[in-house]
C-alpha cells in the first residue's frame, strides 16, 4: 500500500476508497445499508473515530464517513481549508458519490462543518447531530501549553499531542486532558496518524484559517432540527457550549453524557449510537 492509503489493518480498511474531486484525493469509508448519513470527525482525527460505533448503526444507516481535507489519508492542497471551503468541498464529494445525506453527524470541528453545511444550503439533511461540538473558542489545557498557537488551538484539543513527538504516554497524557479515557488500542491509532507529516501539516493548515464567526452569528437562523450530544466530562468543549448553542437555535436539543468525556464516540459508542438512531428514525431504536 503507498502511504496515501490505510495500511491493511487500519480499521474498516476494506470499506476504504480513494475518491478523486477536485481539489482533494479524498479518503472514504462507505458501509451499512439505509438512508445516507455523513459523519465527520473532528480536527486531528479522521474517520477511524467513528469505527466504534459502527457496529451499532450499520444495519440502520449507509454510513459515508471521508477523512477531512488533509487528515488521515485525504490529500489536499494548501490554503483551502476555510469552514466555507470545506463545506463547499464535502458537497462536491456528496454529489459525486450519489448520496443525499437524511442526517449528518458532526464531531467536535465536524460538528461546526456540518452546521455549516446547512447554513450554507450544501446539504439539506432532515436532522444533524453535533456529538461534543467545537463551537466556540477551546478554552481546554491546551490555551496555555501553546500559548503562541492560541488561535490553531481554538477548535481543536487534539492539536496539543499533534506538536508533541508523539510517544505513548504523550499521546495518553493529552487525550486524557480532554476528559476522555481511551484504551491501548484506541491511542495506538492516533498514535500513528500523527506520526504522519501529511497529517499534522493538513490539521495546522485547517485551524490556521478556521473562523466560527459567522456560523455563530447564524446559528438563530437554522432551523434544520438539531441535536447536541455531549460528554458532561469534556474539559476540551466545556457542556456550556452546547447549551448556549442549543437556545440559539429554534430547532434544537441537548443531551449530555454522564461520565463521558470529549470523544463520546469512541468512550461511549453505543450510547452515542441510541441517540442518533433515537433522533434520526425513532422506531430504529425500539
Amino acid at each position: 500500500m503507498t502511504a496515501d492509503y490505510p495500511p491493511t489493518d487500519w480499521p474498516f480498511h476494506e470499506a476504504s476508497s480513494i475518491v478523486p474531486v477536485s481539489p482533494h484525493r479524498w479518503h472514504v469509508q462507505d458501509f451499512g445499508t439505509g438512508q445516507d448519513a455523513l459523519f465527520l470527525h473532528g480536527a486531528g482525527a479522521s474517520a477511524h473515530s467513528w469505527h466504534r460505533i459502527v457496529p451499532f448503526l450499520q444495519s440502520r444507516l449507509r454510513m459515508i464517513v471521508p477523512d477531512l481535507p488533509g487528515h488521515g489519508f485525504t490529500r489536499s492542497p494548501r490554503g483551502r481549508a476555510r469552514l466555507p471551503d470545506v463545506a463547499r468541498d464535502l458537497g462536491a464529494l456528496l454529489d459525486h458519490l450519489g448520496a443525499t445525506p437524511r442526517i449528518i453527524v458532526g464531531h467536535s470541528a465536524g460538528g461546526a462543518i456540518a452546521l455549516e453545511m446547512v447554513r450554507l444550503g450544501i446539504a439539506k439533511p432532515d436532522r444533524v447531530v453535533v456529538v461534543n461540538g467545537a463551537l466556540e473558542n477551546f478554552r481546554g489545557p491546551a490555551s496555555w501549553l501553546f500559548p503562541i498557537m492560541a488561535r490553531v488551538m481554538a477548535l481543536n484539543p487534539l492539536t496539543g499531542f499533534l506538536l508533541s513527538s508523539g510517544s505513548p504516554s504523550q499521546v495518553r497524557s493529552l487525550i486524557g486532558a480532554t476528559g476522555t479515557e481511551l484504551d491501548d488500542e484506541a491511542l495506538a491509532l492516533y498514535q500513528r496518524l500523527i506520526k504522519r507529516r501529511s497529517h499534522v501539516d493538513g490539521t495546522m493548515a485547517m485551524m490556521a484559517q478556521w473562523s466560527l464567526d459567522e456560523l455563530s452569528r447564524s446559528l438563530g437562523q437554522i432551523q434544520c432540527p438539531t441535536l447536541f450530544v455531549h460528554g458532561e466530562d469534556d474539559q476540551a468543549v466545556s457542556v456550556a457550549v452546547a447549551e448556549r448553542a442549543a437556545r440559539a437555535m429554534p430547532h434544537a436539543k441537548l443531551h449530555v453524557l454522564s461520565d463521558v468525556g470529549h470523544i463520546a464516540q469512541e468512550e461511549a459508542p453505543e450510547a452515542v449510537a441510541r441517540e442518533i438512531l433515537t433522533f434520526a428514525e425513532p422506531a430504529a431504536a425500539d
